[in-house]
């Protein structure tokens, strides 16, 4: 396994996934975590957790969160694992 060389905490904004239509917003929501991980840690590899998918979908796919507190590790060969950060 790889080191870690970057470790981040990101609040990240979800109010954009009301644009979805309201069955694919939680999909939408997903898509946006990668697409912000992917601009801020400069990185296309890009490995969600677990518990960041239980968490957006945990209202359902119309009711994805407006917020998600992550955390995002660089790994050596360039790939980003995020988890969910917990709550302080």
């Amino acid at each position: 396994m790889a080191e870690k060389l970057q470790e981040h905490i990101y609040i990240i904004p979800l109010r954009d996934t009301r644009r979805a239509p309201r069955w694919k917003r939680s999909n939408a929501a997903i898509k946006d975590i990668r697409k912000y991980l992917a601009k801020h840690m400069k990185s296309e590899d890009v490995k969600l957790d677990k518990s960041i998918n239980e968490k957006v979908w945990e209202r359902g796919s119309t009711k994805p969160p407006t917020k998600i507190r992550i955390r995002a590790m660089k790994m050596e060969d360039g790939q980003v694992e995020a988890e969910l950060a917990e709550e302080s």
